[in-house]
């Protein structure tokens, strides 16, 4: 009797001692915050830390595997649920945007719609509606490239506009009415009002920068145009970069949210005791790996920026129509840099009209966006970079270089085959993969500041 009370009562201590040891490794793992941008809150960033163990055992496992990523849906109630996932699905359907606006560009649908209000309109349904649209139509310069129209064939090019635009419409209302749900709800962050009304704005704004952009191809100075009548190149780049950015910020967003909850517990001195707390685990891996680390986030902001740069070339490639002139790789023709590069005057007007100049801006932007995607992942998958990064970020390296890879590929193939609408409607849709691979692995890199560099030094 007296060993079977022996054998429970041991059996309710070794319960009782894995019970508290899992409570102190949740309450550790709460103290290693994700490190990055952006506002903290009452809540508190998923954190990045090398591992749970014994100061020797931590320094051990991190430099054999990487910093691990920490993260737990029961700790992250807000990010992980309703708010994160509508962000994400507005900025798919910005996605879709940018996709559908592509094919109406390719379609030279652009100018088939001559008004423009900020609610839109039911479309035309019967045929005197339909003819009545038509002959409105046909009283803009477009037309008068185009007599031999019939009624069907403006339908078809009408249909691309109209749905582009109703789309944002759509887009507008996805964004804005779960954003009125959740503030009522209590469900945004705190901190994350004023990101959302400037998401709204740049969303907003985007409407009247497109039919600022249609504008230009519908003006009177544009009748007797001996080149086909289009909308002017930079202000289709402008309308491209805006949605693009719009993009860009919902991604960040979103991903920001995921990354809730966030801890702020500053010290005694004024530091971030998160900060700190990495930077001890650091401490033992040597100053050059951590500098190498900060390095590689520099690297992920320059190749985002890069790409973003690269897209805006590509627009104003489609904008002079200049995929279809010069259609062989690598050279233009037959010749590194073709005699008309710079043929217009001023010279500045070459950046945006001259076919030429575009189309081997939009090669060399392609070719260093590739490369530097590719040195990047190398680089920063090599064995001296595997002690600082965490999982999210070798996937986001893996990520940048094969969308690079495949876009360079997809871009080439596009020029050699004359510009065909599926290969170019993929080949933007490529850029957009691109710039999500580079915004994800500069946002997993969030941690690598100068910051930790300089915490390291202090302990």
């Amino acid at each position: 009797m007296l060993s079977l009370l022996s054998h429970t009562s041991s059996v309710h201590q070794r319960r009782l001692l894995a019970k508290q040891s899992r409570q102190g490794r949740v309450q550790d793992s709460c103290t290693h915050t994700k490190l990055g941008g952006g506002k903290e809150t009452p809540s508190s960033r998923r954190a990045f830390a090398a591992t749970t163990a014994s100061a020797t055992g931590t320094s051990t496992a991190a430099k054999s595997s990487g910093l691990t990523y920490l993260s737990s849906r029961t700790l992250n109630p807000l990010g992980g649920g309703g708010v994160a996932k509508w962000i994400f699905g507005t900025a798919g359907m910005v996605v879709g945007m940018i996709h559908v606006g592509g094919v109406t560009r390719l379609t030279q649908s652009g100018l088939s719609m001559t008004t423009w209000s900020p609610l839109g309109s039911l479309p035309p349904i019967t045929k005197e509606q339909w003819e009545t649209e038509f002959r409105r139509y046909q009283q803009f310069p477009e037309f008068e490239q185009r007599k031999s129209m019939t009624l069907s064939e403006f339908k078809y090019i009408y249909a691309w506009e109209y749905g582009h635009r109703m789309l944002g419409r759509i887009t507008g209302l996805v964004f804005c009415a779960p954003w009125i749900y959740f503030t009522v709800r209590g469900r945004i962050p705190k901190g994350y009002q004023l990101r959302m009304a400037a998401l709204g704005t740049m969303g907003a704004t985007q409407g009247l920068v497109g039919w600022w952009m249609v504008k230009s191809g519908l003006g009177e100075d544009r009748r007797g145009d001996r080149k086909e009548i289009r909308v002017k190149p930079i202000r289709l780049a402008a309308h491209l970069t805006m949605a693009v950015a719009t993009y860009g910020a919902l991604l960040w967003t979103g991903l920001d949210l995921l990354s809730l909850p966030h801890i702020h517990s500053p010290t005694k001195n004024g530091g971030t005791g998160a900060l700190e707390s990495l930077a001890k685990q650091l401490s033992s891996m040597g100053r050059n790996a951590i500098q190498s680390t900060t390095r590689l986030r520099a690297g992920s902001m320059l190749l985002a920026g890069l790409t973003t740069i690269t897209i805006t070339s590509g627009a104003l490639v489609a904008g002079n129509d200049a995929g279809r002139a010069y259609n062989t790789f690598p050279k233009m023709d037959d010749a590194w840099i073709p005699d008309d590069i710079l043929e217009l005057a001023p010279w500045h007007r070459n950046l945006l009209e001259n076919t030429a100049t575009v189309q081997w801006n939009h090669r060399l932007l392609g070719t260093a966006t590739a490369s530097t995607a590719l040195a990047l992942s190398a680089v920063g998958l090599g064995r001296a970079q595997g002690l600082l990064i965490t999982p999210q970020v070798r996937k986001g390296l893996m990520a940048v270089g094969l969308a690079a890879t495949g876009q360079f590929a997809l871009g080439v193939s596009t020029l050699l085959y004359y510009v065909p609408i599926s290969l170019a409607a993929a080949h933007q849709l490529g850029s957009i993969v691109v710039f999500t691979s580079s915004i994800y692995l500069a946002h997993s890199l969030r941690y690598a500041k100068p910051a930790l560099l300089r915490a390291v030094k202090a302990v």
